[in-house]
């Protein structure tokens, strides 16, 4: 019992340090602040679980090379399979390599499976026994409450992330109808089962600012919580539907962020 708590712990010191990781990197690409993950908390699970993953399987082959490859393919996978698994749930990709040479589908490349071997061997021989020796150190009592506090906050942060972004489609196909309303410079019509804007929103066309004040403050009451959290902290998502009406939106807070 008192291995797997410590297992615990680690999960959720490595996906704090994922997290921190991400938000710098994204932060950087994007040139602002962005609170990346899929939780409300500082935590990216993906790399807890590929962390302590490694500590259990990886870490007695001792060979750092053998370490990098098997890092480099078991955490492949599991991002590979995390994305298709979130995509089949909630109809939408939460991250996108297809920009980047050598991807498999978008959901992972040979750039990112590289940085999450380095990450293995880094794990295993440098940072873990630090990590494992500072863990030894806690009072067993203090662990018990450690691990139930975080259980239960985990676990509702869980809920609440997920209920929120259950009818995201729904919610984007709402800024459709409002795109569709005040949107008096679109010709064409709006194929709404497919979820496209007409043609003339991609030619390059000025939005009227009238039109991006009525888009912007009816996403703010369209869009729940979570769900404007999921669209500021992942650029590249994308849904199965209204895809195109996703695209615009990220285009009005652009024009009306550049315009202040």
């Amino acid at each position: 019992m008192l291995l797997l708590e410590k297992l615990f712990l680690w999960f959720l010191f490595y996906s704090f340090v994922g997290w921190v990781y991400e938000s710098i990197l994204v932060s950087f690409l994007e040139h602002r602040p962005v609170n990346r993950g899929f939780l409300n908390g500082p935590l990216c699970p993906i790399y807890g679980s590929g962390a302590v993953l490694a500590v259990v399987l990886l870490q007695p082959l001792g060979n750092p090379v053998l370490i990098f490859l098997a890092s480099m393919i078991g955490a492949s996978v599991l991002e590979y399979v995390t994305s298709w698994v979130m995509e089949q749930l909630f109809h939408a990709r939460w991250w996108d390599y297809s920009d980047y040479r050598f991807n498999l589908n978008g959901r992972i490349c040979l750039l990112g499976a590289c940085i999450f071997g380095v990450g293995g061997v880094v794990i295993t021989k440098l940072i873990h026994p630090y990590v494992a020796g500072v863990t030894d150190m806690i009072p067993v009592t203090a662990i018990h409450w450690m691990c139930a506090v975080f259980f239960v906050a985990g676990l509702v942060d869980l809920i609440v992330t997920v209920c929120g972004i259950l009818h995201f489609e729904t919610s984007l196909e709402k800024i459709l109808a409002v795109m569709t309303r005040y949107g008096g410079m679109m010709r064409e019509a709006v194929d709404g089962a497919a979820g496209r804007v007409g043609e003339s929103w991609n030619s390059g066309k000025e939005m009227s600012l009238d039109f991006m004040t009525h888009v912007r403050d009816a996403a703010v009451e369209t869009f729940n919580r979570q769900q404007r959290r999921m669209i500021a902290s992942f650029p590249k998502l994308r849904t199965d539907r209204n895809n195109e009406v996703l695209k615009q939106l990220r285009r009005v807070f652009e024009n009306l962020h550049g315009r202040k």
